[in-house]
């Protein structure tokens, strides 16, 4: 049964960018540190299309390979789109469903690799499963994963934690209200530079 999964790279202080996030600062004040596991090893993984490659220890390329392997569609939400600049086209995973308010009608054209979904993140989702057939579907944002945990719809949590402190930026847990979400631990994997680490959302 296809899996609605979320993915993302963590400092062990819950942030997932630096303050001052932008289209001209990606990553925010030193987030760029959350990623230097991306390029510090030797073993290529491509992504993007083959636009971008990266390069990580043989640990981690085995779990990203098997990871990549499984995802049918992504969905992320329409700050991430402007900060990454569309990611020139090219998103991380294809298809991808954007949730924002407003559609960016250059986007909107044959071939394009984007949905754009303005009736919210349950919508959003399950139009990516559809989309997904057998495969899962991943969420790559800290706002559609907190909106997506409060509705009930996540499957399994991983999280990728580099080894720094960022002390202020854009927290990850931000907003999942007062009632406690129960995790069963699936994997904890220490690699060169990050450890993975994998949950069960428990129903």
């Amino acid at each position: 049964m296809r899996k609605v999964i979320f993915n993302i790279t963590m400092s062990l202080d819950g942030f997932v960018s630096g303050p001052n996030d932008g289209p001209e600062n990606g990553l925010g004040d030193g987030g760029d540190r959350l990623f230097e596991w991306y390029f510090s090893g030797d073993t290529e993984v491509p992504i993007s299309d083959g636009r971008m490659v990266l390069k990580v220890s043989a640990q981690s390329a085995k779990l990203l390979k098997e990871a990549f392997a499984t995802y049918g569609a992504g969905v992320w939400g329409r700050r991430t789109f402007d900060i990454a600049q569309a990611w020139s086209g090219h998103p991380p995973g294809t298809p991808a469903f954007i949730v924002t308010h407003t559609v960016p009608q250059e986007w909107v054209k044959d071939g394009s690799p984007f949905i754009f979904v303005t009736d919210g993140v349950e919508s959003a989702i399950r139009q990516a499963q559809e989309a997904a057939g057998d495969k899962d579907v991943v969420i790559c944002t800290a706002s559609i994963l907190q909106q997506a945990l409060k509705a009930g719809l996540v499957d399994e949590i991983y999280v990728d934690v580099a080894p720094v402190l960022l002390g202020s930026g854009v927290r990850l847990f931000d907003n999942l209200g007062t009632e406690a979400i129960k995790l069963e631990c699936l994997r904890t994997i220490e690699a060169p530079g990050v450890t993975h680490l994998g949950f069960r959302v428990v129903k």
